[in-house]
């Protein structure tokens, strides 16, 4: 503002902020890290599996047939509740309806638990433990110069006197527990594997046998249910009408009783299979192989049968309730963040903890201490123009131009780098002047790269002679560059 109230040209005039804490060192500027939204394990995973409600609801990619059974449970309990439940209500008792709902509540309870939990997935190893498994392998059967691996990867183990092999599993990459087994629906080693079930939609192993077990015992239940009542409504109504009448007047109890008559058999049966399985401690898998049927042997016996049919009940339904090992809802641990480049246009050198896309530690220390080594040395310039034909320094490859010499006391440059020091005898043969007028430094672009980074084509020439930096600028500068050194010794 200029006197008497004018302001003048200063209206025109704008100022931006400058930040005199990242343009005092290249290391001390700020740097911003690439945010990625975190993933859940669920969604890279490696399985042949479907998941819905952000990781929550776990089923098989064939679900088609999962869909076929909700329609015929829904379906007929629906008409029997509709079209049966009223009469029978009316004329019998009102328990009738009470009891249907309660099974019926049931039995999608426990389809629905079967369907949408996790079975006992594995969860597969990491490329550092099938390394290490590999190399296992390798040492204990004896890896030949040609390479071959024997085909049969097989451990045994001893479980209450009987010897239990145990399978190499090589698309999970990993030795299977004793019972389990891989789904090659799923593409899945399932622990204490059943065995896949379509009518389910989901694999049925240790984690969702026993809500399996009772969605097909209350089904039957169900299933007997309606289809005796459905017979007892039709005979009532004979009794005052008639029979074809009594089919008229309920058309809907005929479908009832058709599903249910041809559905009974093979869900009655599966019931009772399973209850035979459960009572001997065994598996659909291990029953259909015959792992252990006598007739491999009369020493041939179930290790996991604790001998009492009521043991055996209350260890497969009673029994605690095994965590899930996938934690499909669980965030992937990310890498080390990657550092975004600095926006000033300054050419930044750091070491990163990436294991990927990086290039190697030692290296950009290297590099980040040599650009920190030349802004902290006196480029001085002097009167007579010195060039690499003219004084060859020793060790020094040719780089067809002349290079700036260092001063006494100044850091080192990397290993990698000419050894431009006082051993040469250059200072003794470049008049150093105490007072001068106009310093000259050499700008960025003729400062000398690191190692790697120049460019093709461009000569590196220096016409411009050198002076002395002011002991001020020289404290300055070498105070930054240590500053510099001191974080970078902290990576």
């Amino acid at each position: 503002m200029t006197p008497g109230g004018g302001s003048g040209p200063m209206k025109d005039c704008e100022y931006s902020q400058i930040s005199t804490h990242s343009s005092s060192s290249p290391m001390e500027s700020p740097h911003k890290k690439k945010k990625t939204a975190p993933k859940r394990k669920w969604e890279v995973f490696p399985g042949r599996n479907k998941f819905f409600c952000n990781g929550r609801i776990m089923m098989a990619r064939q679900t088609g047939v999962f869909y076929l059974t909700l329609v015929l449970i829904l379906v007929t309990s629906g008409l029997f509740f509709a079209f049966d439940c009223p009469y029978l209500s009316e004329k019998i008792t009102p328990a009738i309806p009470a009891i249907g709902g309660i099974l019926f509540f049931f039995v999608m309870g426990t389809l629905l638990r079967t369907s949408f939990s996790d079975p006992g997935v594995l969860p597969r190893a990491t490329p550092d433990e099938a390394a290490d498994l590999e190399r296992q392998i390798d040492i204990a059967n004896g890896s030949s110069s040609g390479g071959y691996r024997p085909p049969p990867r097989t451990k045994e183990v001893i479980i209450n006197g009987q010897t239990v092999k145990l399978k190499y599993c090589f698309t999970c990459k990993i030795f299977r527990p004793p019972r389990a087994s891989h789904c090659s629906l799923c593409d899945n080693c399932v622990e204490r594997f059943d065995h896949h079930c379509p009518w389910v939609g989901n694999c049925v192993g240790k984690r969702n046998y026993r809500f399996f077990y009772m969605f097909i015992l209350s089904l039957s239940f169900l299933t007997v249910f309606i289809f005796a009542f459905v017979i007892t409504h039709v005979i009532l109504r004979s009794q005052q009408t008639g029979f074809l009448n009594a089919l008229k007047d309920s058309p809907a109890s005929v479908l009832e009783a058709v599903v249910c008559f041809f559905s009974v058999w093979s869900i009655v049966g599966l019931s009772g299979f399973h209850t035979y399985l459960i009572s001997s401690n065994q598996t659909t898998n291990e029953d259909i192989k015959g792992s252990w049927s006598n007739k491999r042997g009369k020493e041939n016996y179930n290790p996991y049968s604790y001998g009492n049919i009521f043991t055996n009940c209350c260890a497969a339904l009673c029994g605690p309730l095994s965590p899930s090992l996938i934690d499909r809802r669980g965030f992937i641990q990310p890498d080390t963040p990657q550092l975004a480049g600095p926006s000033n246009g300054i050419t930044m050198y750091g070491a990163t903890q990436s294991q990927s896309n990086m290039c190697d530690q030692d290296q950009c220390i290297q590099s980040t201490k040599f650009v920190l080594q030349a802004a902290a040395t006196p480029l001085l310039q002097s009167e007579p123009s010195i060039t690499s034909e003219e004084l060859p320094l020793p060790g020094k490859t040719s780089l067809s131009g002349p290079c700036a010499t260092l001063t006494l006391g100044q850091p080192t440059p990397p290993s990698s780098m000419p050894n431009l020091t006082s051993d040469t005898g250059l200072t003794d043969m470049i008049p150093l002047k105490e007072e001068h007028e106009g310093h000259q430094f050499l700008t960025p672009e003729e400062a000398p790269s690191p190692p790697g980074m120049l460019p093709s084509g461009s000569p590196i020439t220096h016409s411009h002679t050198m002076h002395v930096l002011s002991l001020a600028s020289q404290d300055s500068l070498h105070e930054d560059s240590v500053r510099g050194l001191v974080k970078l010794s902290s990576v």
